[in-house]
């Protein structure tokens, strides 16, 4: 968003800030019902939140780590909420979160609390600062500190991750040849929005977003509804210097990436424009 909007108050997480792997643990509705969590409570028409929290380590803003999810985010067998002992076939270690981390597919990775201490049940949102400051997607006009004052307590916290997809090869300013078909094979991946996977289709488009072609999906990870799809193409470009090549995705439930670029915000979350690569050079083999 930074780079092709304008400034924001984030960090530059880039297209590679992403895994796939295979977590193992048990479901944190077994546990919250082994906890004592009755039907009562979970059927009643308060407005429910799990608390996560972690005192391991001091952090920058405030003396611990905690965020919210709504209940029914745990609850539900379909999201595969779980707590994590595990991640591909190891025990976890430190810096994955060891002994016990939470792992919410489709949700945003801030709400995967590392070194879990601590689950509360409780009838509001986290107060703590990264819950309450942080992973919201404020209205425009919020441009710097003071004016985004006003909206911090009003805008709702960020949960579901956004469908995106993002071109992995050629990369930005790279000299590419042509094929003997006058095609470019391009690569990348695609992630679906929330619970609304798997990602279902990818076009790529080599002029501009005028016209689009379906990528071949590929690998194992076309049937995995939280995970990635890799993708391929062939994809026309004409020769010259300046090009690019833009993808989309769209996924089971019919999220898709709907314009080139998303609201700018200031903390610059939430982007899920079209991915692409920009300043290619397109030679003639």
């Amino acid at each position: 968003m930074r780079t092709l909007l304008r400034e924001v108050q984030g960090i530059d997480w880039g297209d590679g800030a992403i895994m796939n792997c295979k977590w193992k643990g048990p479901r944190i509705c077994d546990v919250l019902r082994r906890a004592g969590l009755s039907d009562e409570m979970n059927g009643s028409d308060q407005d429910l939140h799990v608390a996560f929290s972690s005192h391991q380590a001091r952090c920058a803003d405030t003396d611990h780590f905690e965020i919210s999810v709504p209940l029914d985010i745990c609850l539900r067998e379909d999201r595969d909420a779980i707590l994590a002992l595990e991640v591909n076939d190891t025990v976890l270690d430190h810096k994955h979160g060891y002994p016990v981390r939470v792992i919410l597919p489709g949700v945003v990775g801030v709400r995967w609390v590392k070194w879990l201490d601590q689950i509360v049940i409780q009838d509001h949102e986290s107060p703590n600062i990264y819950q309450e400051r942080d992973y919201k997607v404020l209205p425009p006009d919020a441009v710097d500190s003071e004016s985004a004052e006003q909206y911090w307590h009003c805008t709702p916290p960020m949960y579901d991750i956004p469908i995106n997809s993002a071109i992995v090869s050629p990369a930005d300013g790279e000299t590419v040849h042509l094929s003997s078909t006058g095609t470019v094979e391009v690569h990348g991946y695609a992630i679906p929005q929330g619970s609304g996977g798997p990602v279902v289709n990818v076009q790529v488009s080599g002029d501009g977003g005028e016209s689009w072609m379906s990528a071949e999906l590929t690998g194992s990870e076309v049937e995995t509804k939280w995970g990635w799809v890799l993708w391929t193409a062939h994809v026309k470009v004409t020769l010259g210097k300046g090009k690019q090549i833009l993808s989309r995705a769209t996924d089971a439930e019919g999220n898709s990436q709907e314009s080139e670029h998303s609201q700018w915000n200031l903390r610059g979350v939430g982007y899920s424009g079209f991915g692409r690569v920009m300043n290619l050079t397109i030679v003639q083999s």
